[in-house]
């Protein structure tokens, strides 16, 4: 992988082409939460499940610590001749960053990734991979506890977490869905909003001069130039929101149906498309003059525009509440109970969090850690160091640990209401 100022081009199959590959095998694959819901000890797990509250931000969850799970001893030396292996989302880690690590701890490393949740628990639990780190989301995380796929971290290993990372993920009761940090470390953070070319797209037709900024994706006058992700929670909250509902972990099925309905319109008329690298590949080319964007994708889109990066970020536009009501979230780390290197894999943790190789990450990759010593308004002064990372234009990407307090983020569905959720979205792209 390559720094954003070398153009890349992704090399994943378009949606369609991975759904006629998909079909034959689709039936045999279920959803995240079916998945792990079918995965335990036949009675003692299910009563677990029954007990297990879902964490919510105004309800956090300390998760258990099993005595078949323990965590590892402390002082342990890292194993000799390891290769670290991780399991990780598409292009989410800079091979810059890993050669570092690699040499430092005299080490190998290998990558393989995963396009989506459902795809990486599915692969996870049924062939029982040799992985090291794997980076799943919050949304998933205590039924990954629950049936053992998980260990515990021992955060002696990890002194960067309470040195280099933001109080709100390092406190004795944050985060809420892991208080004490049992199971994961944050990695990145991020919003959902909203990106568009400000030379393709009428100034009195973008969201900051709309009443509902997100009547720009079901404008006609854009057929053919709009995208959204191929990522059922980003795609259906999306609906939501347009809609007036702000709960994107609603299990009304009448509001799903709703939104539904709102993602079947826009097949015909504006002939929407769905992707995972439009946002940050296809929107700064100019094939997307609005494409639904996670920040950490819009920081980065300008480094693969036609043109030098300079001439491309002025184009890029970025949205997001200011009043800070709108979808907001975390990736994390977490180590396998089966991993084999659990040492190395600490110290991996530890390595990542540390401020250098944070920002080394960041600068590629557009996703922002949550950085102590690279505050929010640091990114607006030219004398900070990473400053150069964030396009004056596109700072409102960058998130603010007050973000959280108002912002809406992918809790944990209980499993019948993440089925409405897959069945309405599966109406929805059997139509695209």
């Amino acid at each position: 992988m390559r720094h954003p100022r070398e153009k890349r081009s992704s090399g994943q199959l378009s949606r369609r082409e991975f759904l006629a590959r998909g079909a034959a095998t689709a039936a045999a694959v279920p959803m995240a939460g079916t998945l792990l819901a079918a995965c335990g000890k036949p009675e003692s797990t299910t009563d677990e499940a029954a007990k297990l509250p879902l964490a919510r931000p105004d309800a956090p969850v300390t998760l258990p610590v099993y005595d078949d799970n323990p965590a590892i001893a402390s002082d342990l030396p890292i194993e000799e001749g390891a290769t670290l292996k991780l399991y990780n989302w598409d292009q989410y880690v800079y091979k810059k960053v890993m050669d570092d690590f690699a040499a430092k701890y005299n080490c190998k490393y290998e990558i393989s990734t995963f396009n989506n949740m459902d795809e990486a628990l599915a692969k996870i639990r049924s062939t029982n991979m040799d992985i090291d780190v794997f980076f799943p989301t919050p949304d998933v995380l205590a039924k990954l506890v629950l049936f053992r796929l998980l260990q515990p971290l021992n955060l002696d290993y990890i002194p960067n977490l309470p040195k280099c990372v933001w109080p709100e993920f390092t406190a004795p009761d944050k985060p809420f869905y892991d208080q004490g940090q049992h199971y994961t470390v944050p990695y990145m953070v991020y919003t959902t909003g909203i990106g568009w070319r400000n030379d393709m797209v009428d100034q009195k037709d973008d969201p900051w001069h709309l009443d509902n900024p997100y009547d720009i994706y079901w404008n006609p006058k854009y057929k053919g130039k709009i995208g959204i992700y191929d990522d059922y929670r980003e795609a259906m909250s999306m609906a939501l929101l347009h809609n007036g509902v702000t709960d994107i972990n609603t299990g009304d099925a009448t509001a799903l149906s709703d939104a539904e309905d709102s993602l079947v319109e826009l097949i015909d008329k504006v002939n929407i498309a769905i992707t995972m690298n439009g946002a940050y590949e296809d929107l700064p080319k100019g094939i997307f003059a609005i494409h639904q964007g996670w920040s950490g994708d819009i920081l980065a889109s300008p480094y693969y525009g036609t043109g030098p990066a300079a001439q491309v970020a002025p184009l890029i536009s970025y949205w997001w509440p200011k009043d800070g009501h709108g979808v907001i979230g975390n990736d994390v780390f977490a180590v396998p109970k089966s991993a084999k290197n659990p040492v190395l894999a600490h110290t991996f943790l530890n390595y990542m969090l540390g401020f250098d190789a944070a920002m080394k990450n960041f600068s590629w990759m557009g996703y922002q850690p949550p950085q102590i010593d690279a505050p929010p308004e640091a990114f607006s002064d030219p004398n900070f160091r990473w400053s150069w990372v964030v396009w004056p234009n596109l700072v409102n990407c960058i998130v603010k640990p007050t973000d959280f307090d108002r912002g809406y983020f992918y809790l944990e569905l209980e499993p019948k209401v993440d089925q409405i959720w897959h069945d309405d979205w599966e109406v929805f792209i059997s139509g695209v």
